[in-house]
Parts: structure tokens; C-alpha cells; sequence
């Protein structure tokens, strides 16, 4: 049985939740103490030592993040839950930590239960934690670490490590600067939605390139860019115009 403490200034969102978790997931999760602040949180977790909190992020107050502070280790697993989509959530995604949205459904929740309960994430919750913090502290979208999803759990790695990604069916590999290869269970298009940086560029359906390590464009016959590493990578027809914009533009 998981056990949970639901962190929320809103009694209504608590109860919801609440009211979800005993309607679809009894056998699976017990809400041992319902917070409406950071402070009562504290003292709850001190208490029980739970295994999941479920934490809104904006509360009047204060926001969730400060949690973090208050303990010198995290013994357990944080579900960010929110009813907006915006900047924070993109920092909390980098850093493989999980998050619902408000209004939250069941079908969603299940989701989350599972990914907690299949235990395969590798990459420590202190070092998510600092990843998340870094990033949050970031002053624009173009965060400098990420979380990859491999087929063991994550790999932490610097944006500026990764050369390019290529898409592989259904897979995705990840080459990077220092000569290591990743390959994920994930396809190039959800790879791209995560990284979300100008920096990247789509040269080809198959190919996800950092504009940094582009060393030359071939345009004598067929189209392609040469990467600092020495690779070949071929630019499609209809990409040209575009990639030639950002390489030129490109900060």
C-alpha cells in the first residue's frame, strides 16, 4: 500500500483528490493527512514518512518549491499537481519529476501510481531535486539539464553535451559530445517537445541537430551538415531554407 500526504491551500482541490484516490485506487494508495500549507506538510511528512506527496505549486503564500528547503534529505516521491501549464511545469518535466493537472482524472492518476509502483527511475531524488531548483532558476525556457527517459530509468545530461538525436522507429538515440550514446525508449518527436530549445533543429525527419555543432553545409548535391565530431548528417529539401535562417540567426 502507498501511502500519501495530499499538500493543497484549497480544501476543495484536497478533498477531490482525496475523494478520487478512495473512488478508483483503495487498495492502492491511503491519504494519511490532508495540509493546506507548507508548514503542516512538514510536520505531517516528519510524522508519517510517507511515500508520495502530492504538492500544488502556487498557494497564496508560498510556493511548493520551498518544501524542498526544509529537508536535508528527500525520502520520498513528490507529484507536482497545478492548474496551470506554464513555465514551472516545463523545469518539472526536465527534471523527471511527475505532475498532474487540475481538474485531476482518474485515468491520469493511474498513470502516476504506475511509474511509482514499476519503482525504475535510476537517477537519485536529490540529484533531480538540484536539476529542478537549477532549472527553475533559469531566466528563460532554455534550461541547461535534462532528465532522458532510457529504458532503465533517466540519464542526467547537459543540453550542451548532446550533438544530435536521431530518430530510430519507435527509438530515439542521443549523441553526445563526450563520445556516449543513448538510446531511449522514446520517439524523436517527443525528444524534440522536451528539449524545446532554438538551439535544436529538425535538419530532417530523422535527425535533431545542435546548431553549435554544425561545423559546414553541403549543398553541392545532396543537402547535409557536417557536426564537430566528424558525422555526416543529411538536411531534407524542404528543411533547407529554414535551417539556413537559424544558422544565421542562431545566438
Amino acid at each position: 500500500m502507498i501511502t500519501a500526504i495530499i499538500i493543497d491551500d484549497e480544501q476543495k482541490a484536497r478533498d477531490f483528490l482525496q475523494k478520487l484516490i478512495l473512488r478508483y485506487f483503495e487498495k492502492r494508495i491511503v491519504v494519511l493527512e490532508k495540509c493546506d500549507s507548507i508548514k503542516e506538510g512538514i510536520i505531517a511528512i516528519r510524522r508519517y514518512n510517507p511515500d508520495i506527496i502530492f504538492l500544488d505549486i502556487q498557494m497564496p503564500t508560498e510556493n511548493g518549491f520551498e518544501l524542498f528547503k526544509k529537508f536535508e534529505t528527500i525520502n520520498f516521491e513528490v507529484v507536482f499537481t497545478t492548474a496551470h501549464k506554464n513555465y514551472a511545469i516545463d523545469a518539472i518535466r526536465h527534471s523527471a519529476f511527475d505532475y498532474l493537472l487540475k481538474p485531476i482524472n482518474h485515468i491520469d492518476l493511474l498513470s502516476t501510481i504506475k511509474r511509482f509502483e514499476s519503482k525504475n527511475e535510476n537517477l537519485k531524488r536529490q540529484e533531480r531535486i538540484s536539476m529542478l531548483l537549477e532549472n527553475l532558476s533559469s531566466q528563460d525556457n532554455n534550461f541547461n539539464k535534462i532528465a532522458l527517459p532510457t529504458q532503465n530509468g533517466y540519464e542526467l545530461q547537459k543540453m550542451s553535451n548532446i550533438i544530435y538525436c536521431q530518430s530510430d522507429s519507435n527509438y530515439c538515440k542521443i549523441k553526445c559530445l563526450d563520445g556516449k550514446e543513448f538510446l531511449l525508449s522514446k520517439t524523436l518527436k517527443y525528444i524534440e517537445e522536451l528539449i524545446n530549445n532554438p538551439l535544436f533543429f529538425r535538419v530532417h525527419k530523422s535527425y535533431l541537430v545542435n546548431l553549435n555543432y554544425v561545423t559546414k553545409f553541403d549543398k553541392a548535391r545532396e543537402f547535409h551538415v557536417t557536426l564537430v565530431n566528424g558525422e555526416k548528417i543529411p538536411v531534407s529539401v524542404r528543411k533547407k531554407e529554414d535551417f539556413l535562417n537559424a544558422i544565421i540567426h542562431k545566438k
